[in-house]
This record gives C-alpha cells, sequence and structure tokens, in this order.
C-alpha cells in the first residue's frame, strides 16, 4: 500500500457533489467572524452609551480604570500616554471597536479590521488584563488569539471582499 501525501487544495468534488464536510470546512470561519464582530459593535456602542465611562474621574470611567490598571501594567508608558486625555482614548477605543466590528461583521477589508481588533485585543492585553491571573481569566488574549484566523484569511465567503473579489475578476475577464 502506497501512502503520500495530498496536494491538492480544493475539493475533489469538482461536479459540486460536496459531503457535510467540504461545507463545515468552507463556512468554518464565519461563526468567528460574526461572533467578534457582533462583540465588538456591542463593545463601541456600550462605551459610547455609558456617560460613567467617558469621564476623567468618577466611579466607572475610562480615566479611574487606567488608573488602577497603570501599575500592574506591562506597559505603564502605554497607560500613561492614554492618561494624558482619558476620554479622548475611550473615545478612540469605542470608535475603533465599532470599525473593526462592522468591518468584520461584513467582511469589508476583513483583514485590515481584524488587525484592528488584534492590536486593540493585544492593548488591552499587556495594560488591562495582564494581571489576571492564572492568565487564562483575562479575556483579552483569547480575543486576540481569536483575531488570528481572520488576519491570516479574511473572510472568503459572505462577505463584501468576496463580492467585491468576484465583481474585479469578472471585469478582468470580460476586457480578454
Amino acid at each position: 500500500m502506497t501512502h503520500g501525501v495530498r496536494t491538492d487544495v480544493h475539493s475533489p468534488h469538482l461536479d459540486g457533489d460536496r459531503d457535510w464536510r467540504d461545507t463545515a470546512t468552507r463556512y468554518a470561519l464565519l461563526p468567528l467572524r460574526i461572533f467578534l464582530g457582533v462583540t465588538f459593535i456591542y463593545a463601541g456602542i456600550d462605551k459610547l452609551t455609558d456617560s460613567a465611562f467617558m469621564k476623567d474621574a468618577g466611579a466607572g470611567s475610562i480615566g479611574d480604570m487606567m488608573r488602577a490598571v497603570r501599575d500592574s501594567s506591562v506597559i505603564p508608558a502605554l497607560v500613561d500616554m492614554s492618561l494624558e486625555s482619558p476620554v479622548a482614548f475611550g473615545y478612540a477605543i469605542a470608535f475603533g471597536e465599532l470599525a473593526v466590528g462592522i468591518g468584520t461583521l461584513i467582511g469589508l477589508l476583513t483583514r485590515l479590521a481584524a488587525l484592528g481588533g488584534a492590536l486593540i485585543s493585544l492593548s488591552l492585553w499587556l495594560t488591562v488584563s495582564w494581571a489576571a491571573e492564572p492568565y487564562y481569566y483575562g479575556n483579552d488574549l483569547p480575543y486576540l488569539m481569536a483575531w488570528t484566523p481572520l488576519l491570516l484569511a479574511g473572510a472568503p465567503l459572505l462577505s463584501a471582499d468576496a463580492a467585491l473579489r468576484s465583481r474585479r475578476r469578472r471585469r478582468v475577464g470580460s476586457y480578454r
């Protein structure tokens, strides 16, 4: 019996006869995209609509939260930078989360949105949740890891990126 390495990258079912595994593989990133998109949209809206959050000081404010995590952060200089204008930093995070969430959910510039989501998660992990012990109690690290597949693969199906790619192919094909 001969063993070999499978070198084809597409389904062996060229006639459209796909089994459930092929379908599951094609749509595997969709639940992750929906979850991250909805979660980041919700997080951005939650920050923008929370009157206590967008303040320099006070219970539940971005300023007090950043002051509380400053000494436990792995990058205190990053926290100090945010403390120069905590409200502006809060708005930047909220609008960043909205942009990342919308881009991810509709699949528009998905890799760029995933990079933005990964950078937001990385910065929050290194500042806000760094001191969580054990480390897996902090939620920002799992979010950082969850962005990685979308950063690598983008949104190949059911996305604005896929529709634009298909449109470009049709346009290029008609010029030949």
